[in-house]
């Protein structure tokens, strides 16, 4: 315990110029978040304003940097850099969604590895950064029979998705190879909570047909195994690795982050209906699903090991904290 009247210690964010691209997206909004809480100052990147983004419901634009600009322009990234003498940065700017990348393939490449390398490039030309950490994702490590994904494990991937955040990814570690651009990469499970708006993803899609008194939809046959990855960890994930890239054993390294407990989505879906108290609307099942993984799961030791961290949110009680959060949000919002 801290003496009487003793300082507490300070944030490693605190007083850091913070570039967050994608800032009003999902993760984004949370991220910024706790930078803020951690004392930095905290420049947005982003392309569109989203009224309803999580960066505003939660009072964060108000107290950053709103910088506007898409990352396909490398000018525009390279202004953000260099005018905001950016010391950090969190790419997290990506086009996230499976189906719409699979609809419309070349923006998703153009946003996700042009972007990309604009955004490393930037960083290898600004002599201030210190360190950047790219959002990549589990779709990376592709379809494999042995589970669960190690670091190791060979990346590859088919999906327009999962080939844009692989081109991503080996971007990164070459940048960090030929360059030393102080790069990490953070390779995570399926992100749900409080705030995310794409009613295409299972958490917030089956709470909006329950608040509706509807039964939910399932596209799969409900046996697709994830790793459900309650939000608030995963911001707190990408801080502690943030801060821990100025160790040569973090530098240039991927590193899994999520729960290690593998679930089917009819079992959250069922684990939702059970929270809302309407066991009377049963899960509508489609069996539709195409090109998508029957199951993807993470070994999260590395980070264990190297960050010392671990997840703090299990499923019921992230779910739950969801529920609540969404319950508030329709009843605002009147959709």
């Amino acid at each position: 315990m801290a003496a009487r009247g003793a300082m507490a210690p300070k944030s490693y964010w605190e007083g850091r110029n913070v570039l967050v691209t994608g800032a009003n997206g999902f993760l984004g909004s949370w991220v910024s978040q706790r930078l803020v809480e951690e004392g930095a100052n905290v420049i947005c990147f982003i392309r569109d304003t989203l009224p309803r983004s999580f960066l505003n419901l939660s009072g964060t634009t108000d107290k950053v940097v709103v910088a506007f600009g898409t990352l396909e322009d490398y000018l525009s990234v390279e202004r953000v850099f260099n005018e905001f003498e950016v010391d950090f940065c969190f790419h997290l700017a990506a086009q996230a969604i499976v189906g719409a990348a699979e609809r419309f393939p070349l923006s998703t490449y153009d946003s996700n590895i042009r972007g990309t390398w604009n955004v490393l490039e930037a960083a290898r030309r600004n002599s201030r950064v210190q360190g950047l950490v790219l959002a990549s994702s589990d779709k990376v490590y592709g379809s494999k029979e042995k589970l669960p994904y190690t670091e190791r494990d060979r990346l590859g991937g088919l999906s327009p998705y999962d080939v844009s955040k692989v081109c991503a990814d080996l971007l990164a570690q070459s940048y960090f190879h030929t360059y030393r651009v102080p790069v990490a990469i953070a390779r995570s499970g399926n992100f749900y909570g409080p705030g995310d708006l794409n009613f295409s993803r299972v958490v917030p899609e089956t709470i909006r047909y329950l608040i509706r008194d509807e039964s939910p939809v399932i596209r799969s046959d409900g046996t697709y195994l994830r790793d459900y990855f309650y939000v608030e960890d995963a911001a707190e994930a990408f801080l502690t690795l943030g801060a821990s890239l100025s160790k040569d054993t973090v530098k240039g390294q991927a590193f899994n982050f999520g729960t290690e407990v593998p679930t089917p989505v009819l079992d959250v879906v069922n684990r939702l209906i059970a929270l809302s108290g309407k066991e009377h609307l049963k899960p509508v099942i489609l069996n539709q699903a195409t090109h998508e993984i029957k199951a993807q799961y993470l070994s999260c030791r590395k980070a264990q090991e190297l960050l010392g961290w671990r997840h703090a949110t299990d499923l019921k009680k992230g779910l739950a904290k969801s529920y609540s959060w969404y319950e508030d949000f329709f009843s605002k919002d009147g959709s």
